[in-house]
C-alpha cells in the first residue's frame, strides 16, 4: 500500500512539473517576442549592410582605389572640357565651354560654385547656383563610378546575385539621405556588378526631377588611364515605374531604347 501511495505521489509531482514547465513556456510575453524578432531582423540588416559595405570597397579598388584620393584628370564630354582634383576631402571641379564666341568656365571648389565669363566673374541667381553645381556634379559622379559609393550621404543595400548574358553579377541598391543627398537625394540606383573582376558593367537608376524617368546603363570602352578604370555607357530609356531590378531582363530580351551614348573622351591625367 505504501508504495502504491509513494507512486501516486510521484505521479502527482511529475504532472504538477510538467505543468509548471508548460505555464513557464505559456509566459513569455508577447513584448519579449517582439524584442527578439527585432534582434533577429536587426542582425539580418547588419550582415546586408557588412556584405554592401564590403562590396562597394572591393568595387572601389576594381576601378582605382586608393588612387581616387589624388586622382588629377581633365576630360571632354558632349564638347565641354572638364576637369577634376581631389585632394582628400577637398575637390575642385571645374567645366569649360564656348557659346557665342565667349569663354564660360564654372569652377566648383568643395561645394562652391563660381563662374567667370571670358575670365570675368559674373554672378548667378540662387536658382543657376544650384542647376549648374549639379550638372557639374552629375557628369564628375558618373565619369569616376564608383568612387562615390562610399559618401557619408549613401545609404546601400545588398540584393543578392544574378545573371546576365550568362555572366554572374552582385546587385547593390543605392539610394540617399537628404542630408548631404543634393536636390536629387529621392534618386534611387542599382549596380551590377561582376563576380569575378568587381567591376560595374550595368547600372540603373529612377529619378523623380523634370517628371521622372528611368534609365538603364551598359557600360563599354572600357579603359585604364594612370591607375584608374574609365568607361562609356549605352543609356536605356524604361518606361516609369519600371523596377529597376527588372530591367537586366528587360535589355536582355531588347525591350528598352537606347537613348544616347555617354562617351567620357580624350580622358587626361594632369601631372601635379
Amino acid at each position: 500500500m505504501k508504495n502504491c501511495i509513494s507512486i501516486l505521489c510521484l505521479s502527482l509531482l511529475l504532472c504538477l512539473s510538467s505543468c509548471n514547465t508548460e505555464k513557464k513556456k505559456d509566459t513569455v510575453s508577447p513584448k519579449k517576442k517582439e524584442v527578439t524578432a527585432q534582434k533577429a531582423d536587426a542582425s539580418l540588416k547588419a550582415a546586408i549592410m557588412d556584405k554592401a559595405d564590403s562590396l562597394v570597397v572591393k568595387t572601389i579598388a576594381a576601378h582605382g582605389g586608393e588612387l581616387y584620393n589624388t586622382a588629377h584628370y581633365a576630360f571632354m564630354f558632349r564638347d565641354k572640357s572638364y576637369t577634376f582634383h581631389n585632394r582628400g576631402r577637398s575637390y575642385t571641379y571645374t567645366v569649360t565651354s564656348q557659346k557665342d564666341g565667349e569663354e564660360i568656365r564654372d569652377v566648383l571648389e568643395n561645394g562652391t560654385l563660381s563662374r567667370t565669363i571670358n575670365g570675368t566673374k559674373t554672378e548667378l541667381s540662387p536658382k543657376d547656383v544650384v542647376k549648374y553645381t549639379e550638372a557639374l556634379n552629375s557628369v564628375v559622379y558618373f565619369a569616376t563610378l564608383p568612387q562615390k559609393l562610399n559618401d557619408t550621404a549613401v545609404k546601400k543595400s545588398y540584393e543578392g546575385q544574378t545573371t546576365i548574358k550568362q555572366k554572374g553579377y552582385e546587385v547593390l541598391s543605392v539610394t540617399f539621405d537628404q542630408k548631404g543627398g543634393g536636390t536629387d537625394h529621392d534618386d534611387r540606383f542599382m549596380y551590377w556588378i561582376h563576380t569575378d573582376t568587381n567591376t560595374v558593367d550595368y547600372l540603373a537608376y529612377s529619378y523623380e526631377t523634370n517628371d521622372g524617368g528611368v534609365r538603364f546603363r551598359s557600360a563599354y570602352n572600357s579603359r585604364t588611364v594612370g591607375g584608374i578604370r574609365f568607361q562609356d555607357y549605352i543609356n536605356y530609356e524604361a518606361p516609369i515605374g519600371t523596377p529597376l531590378s527588372e530591367l537586366p531582363e528587360l535589355y536582355e530580351a531588347g525591350k528598352l531604347k537606347e537613348l544616347s551614348r555617354i562617351r567620357t573622351e580624350d580622358v587626361t591625367a594632369i601631372e601635379d
